[in-house]
């Protein structure tokens, strides 16, 4: 059941966006596993947008499907997503007024990361799906690093170019960066927005120099649709993926890198791992009662819906 207030459904709708107008692909095969048994879980999201949301019947991963294409989401980000959030919400979230809540969460983030980044010698950093660069300046300035940074949306690019840091307005998944390597890669409140969560992976894995250090969280799926009682509120236009712990772990695994530490946000929404380069095991997967457990508990939430308070 979508819960979206009258109030609420007239600011998107004078938004005038023609969700299912975009350019679309449909996914014939799961990002994690490759599988092609898919359920769908849902047939719109939180906006009231008319997306369907798929399971994986092997992994259990989650995501939209069909998806809007590389070039719809490009424009989405450079014109629709901010004014789409703050309609969601009723009030402006821009890239001026997100910078407050981007400071506290790079000082609550980078003291996860803290113990990791002491007494090495870690020159550069790049940062996937950066926004306005709050997070990354943060985290050069905290450990002593070069900071690059990439992100679709041009508006918030600038606000980073600001701060001092290199700047690449795209997506991870379209960009070259040649033969460069990094010491540091923070992926912060981003892989749900990926539109190839394993491909990004992989060219994480490569361009991580050989004692390289990945920070990245996840917005817990269940936990999303558990807070609110509502599958459907969990799932938007802007996240292609839903990630849970299992999914987010397996991917890890399978792109080669060890998870060295793990760690509930203050939100009890995120989870954050930090992780180093490490042997890629290509079966590593969720545990089969894990998918099962998620599926049953997805259609229990859908059916008990109407009692929530």
């Amino acid at each position: 059941m979508v819960t979206v207030s009258i109030d609420r459904r007239e600011r998107i709708t004078a938004l005038d966006y023609e969700y299912d107008a975009q350019p679309s692909q449909a996914l014939t095969s799961c990002n994690l596993c490759g599988a092609a048994e898919f359920v769908i879980l849902t047939h719109r999201d939180r906006y009231g947008y008319p997306a369907q949301a798929h399971a994986c019947r092997r992994c259990g991963l989650v995501f939209l499907n069909p998806r809007m294409t590389a070039e719809a989401y490009g424009r989405f980000y450079n014109g629709i997503y901010r004014p789409l959030v703050s309609a969601f919400h009723g009030r402006l979230i821009d890239a001026r007024t997100i910078q407050a809540e981007q400071r506290e969460y790079a000082i609550d983030r980078a003291g996860f990361v803290r113990p990791f980044m002491a007494k090495t010698t870690r020159k550069t950093l790049l940062d996937i799906g950066g926004s306005t660069g709050v997070v990354a300046a943060h985290f050069v300035k905290e450990f002593g690093l070069q900071g690059t940074l990439i992100d679709p949306a041009p508006l918030e690019v600038e606000e980073a170019r600001r701060l001092g840091l290199e700047t690449v307005t795209g997506l991870i998944e379209e960009h070259d960066f040649g033969r460069r390597r990094f010491d540091a890669v923070i992926i912060c409140q981003t892989v749900d927005h990926l539109l190839d969560v394993a491909g990004t992976l992989t060219r994480v894995r490569e361009l991580l120099a050989g004692e390289g250090l990945l920070f990245i969280d996840i917005v817990d799926f269940r936990a999303a649709y558990l807070r609110n009682w509502s599958v459907e509120d969990a799932i938007k236009i802007d996240h292609p993926y839903y990630l849970t712990e299992q999914t987010m772990v397996a991917y890890l695994r399978r792109s080669g890198f060890e998870v060295l530490r793990s760690d509930y946000a203050a939100d009890h929404l995120h989870v954050s791992y930090v992780c180093r380069p490490g042997a890629a095991d290509l079966r590593a997967m969720p545990a089969a009662a894990s998918v099962d457990e998620l599926l049953r508990e997805v259609r229990f939430v859908q059916n008990t819906a109407h009692l929530k308070p």
